[in-house]
């Protein structure tokens, strides 16, 4: 992946039933408000990053309200992905951010929590 494209393609959207399931039966994770995340890491030829987002319906009922938190983080993340290119080792990593908290914050704030979550990634490799 260019670390000078600033896009989030159909293909860094982790979308398989198979690889979700390992990510949470086998990922490790923490939490850095308001996300909760998920890692999981593997050894692959190439370096590449999938992600997931999720805004659970038990705390955002109204559909609005949760497309409106998914879209401020898929933001975030696409902006600051490139801090993940950074001295690029051979792995595969799936992420998951879990928005986990009932309010609806402002982007700054969840842009700061992304920035944050990418770093502790990056330790972990």
């Amino acid at each position: 992946m260019p670390v000078g494209k600033n896009t989030l393609s159909k293909d860094e959207i982790l979308r398989s039933y198979g690889h979700i399931t390992r990510l949470f039966r086998e990922g490790t994770g923490g939490f850095i408000y308001p996300f909760r995340y998920l890692v999981y890491t593997e050894i692959a030829p190439e370096f590449s990053c999938k992600v997931l987002f999720s805004v659970p319906k038990k705390f955002h009922k109204r559909a609005n309200s949760r497309n409106l938190l998914k879209r401020r983080t898929k933001e975030a993340f696409r902006t600051n992905k490139a801090l993940l290119w950074e001295e690029v080792p051979d792995v595969c990593v799936e992420v998951a951010f879990i928005y986990s908290t009932k309010e609806e914050l402002n982007y700054q704030t969840i842009e700061n929590a992304v920035k944050k979550i990418i770093q502790s990634v990056k330790k972990r490799y």
